[in-house]
């Protein structure tokens, strides 16, 4: 199958020369003997899978709060539509799929009760003792907070899928460690100084995939969550130029279409239309970098998988959009406030007395110094769900905010 694409096919061919090959994995910090019948990436995504962390994003806060409505998307199906185009794209690129798909399954494990609202809330919490941050707090929950194994804590993943999803997002240092976008958190620097996962360089073409995969995913099912509460119309969306000319020729095919079919159809040519933009840019640079090894995709000291520079501008406009008319929303930003409370009394709660905490929790807190006990209160806080978070603030104060 050629088309002006270039020769994808429907997967299923071999990996290209720069594809991270399973069968040359670095390992997993702790030796185990390997499965039979499943590559070392698709072991990966399986013990993800299969992780209380995965399960618990079925009720964490993507932009609306879990409970609001059965129907807007969750921290767990914003990860599967993830998983699905970072897959798609893999294939097309003659990735790894199965190391893609891990990646963007677990890129998100890290996050807050109520989305980002909770992550912020939680930082200025911990600012004194190195903040938080949700990447990196994704990071110890897959090396130290998950314990289902006898002989380790965390999942003991691939160094490809902990490299993906530290640096899914580029680089965090320069060559000297100094970090690019302010100090690297310590959980990071930790984990890296056993298990070198070289912070200076590019993560493989899969975790790329999944990067890109992030915000296709968001920027497409965003509008259909915002259209769904009302916040946006499609004739708002008529004035924004991606979605605007797809809606454009929606119409003209279905004059008589009604608005959820209609928002339906923008939604899935959107989807296409960035990604078969990212096959072709991504194609292009592969094809001017020629990178013939997963080595040289790391070391090519730029992002090979993204839009092209008219995508790109088209992308930024829409971003811009959502945030003026979505995220910035009066009714959400209500909603952020009192969730913001909510996740600082928590806080205060049991970093006063850790004892307010549930067993396997609060042992030993109480008599460790502030800095220990303030990430352990962070480890417990972030792992919440929304609806575990409004319980126990129920339990432990007078008077809880309505989200709704």
């Amino acid at each position: 199958m050629t088309n002006e694409l270039g020769e994808i096919g429907f997967g299923y061919r071999p990996r290209a020369a720069y594809a991270s090959d399973p069968a040359k994995s670095r390992g997993r910090l702790f030796d185990e003997v390997e499965s039979p019948t499943r590559t070392p990436f698709q072991r990966d995504r399986d013990r993800i899978i299969h992780s209380t962390a995965f399960r618990r994003l079925k009720h964490k806060t993507q932009v609306f709060v879990a409970h609001e409505s059965d129907h807007y998307r969750t921290r767990l199906t914003h990860s599967i539509e993830v998983a699905q185009i970072a897959r798609a794209l893999a294939r097309a690129l003659r990735g790894d799929e199965d190391l893609a798909e891990a990646v963007a399954l677990v890129h998100d494990f890290g996050h807050t009760p109520f989305g980002h609202t909770g992550e912020e809330a939680l930082n200025e919490k911990m600012v004194k003792w190195g903040g938080f941050d949700h990447n990196a707090q994704s990071l110890r929950v897959v090396t130290r907070l998950e314990r289902r194994y006898a002989e380790f804590d965390g999942l003991n993943l691939t160094w490809e899928t902990l490299e993906g999803l530290v640096k899914h997002n580029g680089p965090l240092t320069d060559a000297q460690g100094k970090g690019l976008k302010g100090p690297v958190p310590q959980a990071i620097r930790d984990y890296s100084a056993l298990h070198d996962l070289e912070l200076d360089r590019f993560a493989g073409i899969e975790a790329q995939c999944a990067a890109i995969a992030d915000d296709i995913a968001y920027n497409t099912h965003d509008i259909d969550d915002g259209l769904r509460s009302g916040f946006l119309t499609l004739d708002m969306l008529g004035d924004v130029s991606l979605p605007g000319s797809i809606l454009e020729g929606v119409r003209q095919r279905y004059p008589a279409l009604d608005d959820v079919r209609t928002g339906h159809e923008l939604m899935r040519r959107q989807i296409t239309i960035m990604v078969e933009d990212v096959i072709v840019s991504t194609n292009a640079n592969l094809a001017r970098i020629k990178p013939q090894s997963a080595e040289a995709v790391k070391g090519a000291g730029e992002t090979m998988v993204g839009f092209s520079t008219e995508m790109a501008a088209l992308e930024k406009q829409l971003k811009a959009f959502l945030y003026k008319h979505l995220y910035r929303h009066s009714e959400v930003m209500r909603v952020r406030v009192d969730a913001e409370q909510i996740v600082k009394d928590l806080f205060d709660v049991y970093f006063a007395d850790p004892r307010a905490m549930p067993d396997g929790w609060r042992e030993g807190l109480d008599r460790a110094e502030d800095r220990i006990k303030a990430r352990g209160v962070a480890d417990f806080l972030a792992g919440m769900t929304d609806t575990y978070a409004l319980k126990e603030h129920r339990r432990l104060f007078d008077h809880t905010p309505d989200l709704s």
